[in-house]
């Protein structure tokens, strides 16, 4: 298979299936959904899997960068194309295909807009089959590349808080200085980032989890409610882990991610770094990023990612284990993983190593 056939109903299922693998984080459903029709609007998106390139072509990545949940953030489709228009420029090389960062609902679909603007295909192998907090860990390893030079363009921002952004450097220096740019625009960048062979996406890339969350997505939206959520565990091999009440929920945005913690029914708690970090109960250890954790409207059986949780909302939370995600070879990576620790103020390494 090289060429995928994609339409408006291909978008829904993507939208709704990266918000579930987005794990609370990954971008808002509306989002999402918005980009996605607009690049129908605009021309024909085109989605191939990887077999379809040289190992020598080049790909990059387009991601969004900062805190979904920040009140003046202002990112248009426009953005997104403007970002790829300025890395194309600084690499001064044919661009063969465009690849997103993760998996979430406003991030799966990355990409698609600018390939129905330039001809340039989108290719199924993110940068992470699951959404994650930092640039880092949506860098395919380069962080182990010592002479690698991270090239990053980034776009966003209204009025003065407007921003055009191009970088070169390492690739952790390189995404603090965006990070940073994010919160002067506003809260949230269109970023292009990160030039890398064909033959580099294969060894560490998701090869195969747009295709996931399509089908994730059809199991959703072909069922309701309950049977929705459990169409969803069926088909990711998950399990129910709690329905209740949103007892308290507590959302800091600070250094450009959301932090904080969800109790259900007074028992169950949720921390989140951006998406999902951890499920425990008096102690207990019910799921631990990269697992996947995500909450449901409990009737509706709508994703809502964490910075949308409210006190009083009846929720339904599901994870999955690690093992049956698509994922890149950086959530194997533990010194990518330690820095959670010090953020949510939870042991995470002896849980997944």
């Amino acid at each position: 298979m090289s060429k995928m056939i994609i339409d408006e109903k291909t978008v829904e299922y993507a939208v709704y299936g990266g918000a579930i693998l987005g794990g609370g984080g990954g971008g808002w459903l509306e989002d999402g959904l918005q980009i996605g029709k607009l690049a129908f609007e605009v021309g024909q998106p085109e989605l191939i899997t990887i077999d379809s390139l040289k190992e020598e072509d080049l790909l990059v990545t387009v991601s969004l960068v900062g805190a979904p949940a920040a009140k003046d953030k202002f990112v248009k489709p426009i953005h997104y194309a403007k970002a790829l228009e300025i890395l194309s420029q600084r690499v001064g090389k044919n661009i063969k295909g465009i690849i997103t960062n993760e998996n979430g609902a406003g991030t799966t679909v990355n990409g698609w807009f600018q390939s129905a603007v330039t001809g340039i295909p989108v290719v199924d192998i993110p940068c992470n089959g699951r959404a994650h907090p930092t640039g880092s860990m949506g860098s395919m390893n380069l962080s182990e590349q010592p002479d690698y030079i991270s090239y990053q363009a980034a776009v966003g921002g209204k009025g003065p808080n407007y921003i055009e952004l191009s970088l070169a450097g390492s690739l952790d220096k390189v995404s603090t200085v965006v990070r940073k740019a994010s919160i002067e625009a506003g809260g949230l960048l269109a970023v292009a980032r990160n030039p890398v062979t064909v033959a580099y996406a294969k060894q560490n890339g998701a090869e195969g989890a747009i295709q996931q969350a399509i089908a994730v997505g059809e199991a959703l939206l072909s069922n309701k409610g309950e049977a929705a959520i459990a169409a969803v565990v069926n088909k990711l091999g998950g399990k129910v882990v709690a329905e209740g009440t949103v007892t308290d929920f507590v959302l800091e945005t600070t250094g450009g991610f959301d932090v904080g913690t969800v109790t259900i029914n007074d028992s169950y708690e949720l921390t989140f770094w951006n998406e999902y970090m951890t499920i425990e109960k008096n102690g207990d250890r019910f799921g631990t990023f990269p697992d996947l954790i995500m909450t449901f409207d409990a009737k509706t059986a709508r994703p809502i990612v964490s910075a949308a949780i409210e006190k009083g909302q009846n929720i339904t939370v599901i994870s999955v284990p690690k093992e049956k995600l698509i994922l890149s070879t950086t959530m194997s990576n533990e010194k990518l993983m330690k820095p959670i620790e010090e953020i949510i103020n939870k042991s995470i390494i002896p849980y997944i190593y």
